[in-house]
């Protein structure tokens, strides 16, 4: 190890702080540390290479390493390198909201900049509020969401989130959040007591959830529901057919705002710009990130429908909440750089051409006893894993503990594969590889998965 590389990791140890990270897992070695990433792999500091099957957090959708983004990002350093949206403009932040607008379904056309999902989560939730109460209905501020959904850390987005553990710690929150079931059918039985629900049938149970959820805290209080086009916490939950068409039907009934987090699942991580397009669903809200610039800058937004602006245009009325980075020039250009890489590569079609190939890799390992369930859509997947596939008997948390941080997480990244297992819900691993992997990159993923989770098996 030369010494510059000594002292980095020294650093690391000494002086960083780690987000949702346990420290105590280092006291003993050092922190795994990342240096380099070409296409869909990353290296770290001694030089081995890992397939970043998770693209960073969701995020590095172009893979990485693009010099254009780079260029991007100098080129508008140097011309403006920074000035904030507080009643000002910039080229940049003009360019891209115009064309996220002319992406976005139905009349989003209203774009509001933040630097990234959890504050564009919060933003949904202030102009939820606002806007109701400039309306004549200023009862209305209450969310809904689903259960183990995760929407952010900042007070507002925790509060929404459907976590327990990751909120205890930061109580009292702020009131009024509500939570439903959510679109699990692989536990379907289990969360209904209803053994042998279809999916479409357990689609419109879930959503009538929603509904039964409103009626009982008072159409008058309640302003949005936030859910993603597949949820992400709880390993990959996409909707049943129909749900987000009822789900849709509910929210014009009482007139509740259907708020799309999107932050995962918009700028093509299910093969569509928007993850509504995929499951053919207009929101009120978008609520969006990561991918928005690839990870190679922070940005994120709120895109919200015209008429919920139209409160805002007149007399002394103002939205009074932003973000000094909002928006940001630098970050505004490596967004519009990356769309275009999207249009020149065509990325949308990319994943949905190989959506069924990834499907088909990962349905293989249901051989495997520790399988229980493969689900998800594009690139966003989730693998369940039980002790028991015919009872669909799970692990208990010592269980899962041992499972999951005592072996799995080690043992995948040292085989080569940066992906997450996660026990937030029953214990999973996600997948969610850059959006230029292909044939290559899935039979390298299936291949690790497979002999790391019969090693597993072997353990347990």
């Amino acid at each position: 190890m030369t010494q510059p590389e000594h002292d980095v990791l020294k650093a690391a140890q000494d002086h960083l702080w780690l987000h949702f990270t346990r420290h105590s897992a280092y006291e003993q070695s050092e922190i795994p540390t990342i240096v380099r990433g070409e296409g869909s792999y990353i290296y770290d500091i001694h030089g081995k290479r890992y397939l970043d099957g998770l693209a960073g957090l969701f995020v590095v959708q172009v893979g990485h390493g693009r010099q254009e983004l780079a260029e991007a990002a100098a080129k508008q350093a140097q011309e403006l390198a920074f000035f904030p949206l507080w009643s000002y403009a910039h080229p940049k932040a003009a360019e891209l909201a115009e064309r996220l607008a002319a992406q976005t379904p139905g009349e989003l056309n209203r774009v509001f900049f933040t630097t990234g999902g959890g504050e564009a989560v919060e933003t949904a939730w202030k102009l939820a509020k606002q806007y109701y109460k400039l309306v004549g209905k200023p009862l209305k501020h209450k969310v809904i969401s689903r259960q183990i959904a995760y929407h952010g850390t900042p007070q507002g987005a925790l509060s929404i989130t459907g976590i327990p553990a990751f909120k205890q710690m930061f109580e009292p929150l702020v009131p009024g959040s509500v939570r439903v079931p959510n679109t699990n059918h692989y536990r379907a039985d289990e969360i209904t007591g209803v053994p042998g629900m279809t999916p479409e049938e357990y689609g419109i149970w879930a959503a009538d959830r929603v509904a039964r959820a409103i009626e009982m805290e008072g159409p008058d209080t309640v302003a949005a529901v936030f859910a993603e086009p597949v949820q992400n916490a709880g390993g990959c939950f996409p909707p049943p057919p129909g749900y987000f068409q009822r789900l849709r039907e509910i929210c014009d009934e009482y007139d509740v705002l259907l708020v799309s987090d999107e932050v995962i699942c918009a700028f093509g991580r299910l093969g569509t710009m928007f993850g509504g397009q995929k499951f053919d669903y207009v929101p009120d809200i978008i609520t969006c990130a990561k991918g928005l610039t690839s990870g190679y800058s922070p940005i994120g937004a709120m895109i919200a429908h015209e008429r919920l602006f139209e409160p805002f245009k007149d007399g002394d009325t103002m939205f009074a909440h932003g973000y000094t980075f909002g928006g940001h020039p630098v970050s505004a250009a490596v967004a519009i750089a990356n769309l275009d890489i999207f249009e020149r590569e065509d990325l949308l079609g990319h994943v949905t051409r190989n959506e069924p190939l990834f499907r088909q890799t990962l349905d293989d390992l249901r051989d495997l006893p520790i399988v229980g369930d493969v689900r998800g859509s594009g690139y966003f997947w989730g693998i369940e894993l039980v002790k028991d596939k015919a009872t669909k008997q799970t692990f208990d948390a010592a269980e899962s503990e041992r499972l999951l941080r005592g072996f799995l997480s080690k043992a995948l990244f040292d085989a080569g594969l940066y992906c997450r297992a996660d026990d937030r819900g029953d214990p999973v691993i996600q997948l969610a590889p850059p959006l230029i992997a292909g044939p290559q990159e899935f039979e390298e993923i299936g291949s690790i998965l497979r002999g790391v989770l019969t090693e597993a098996w072997a353990r347990i």
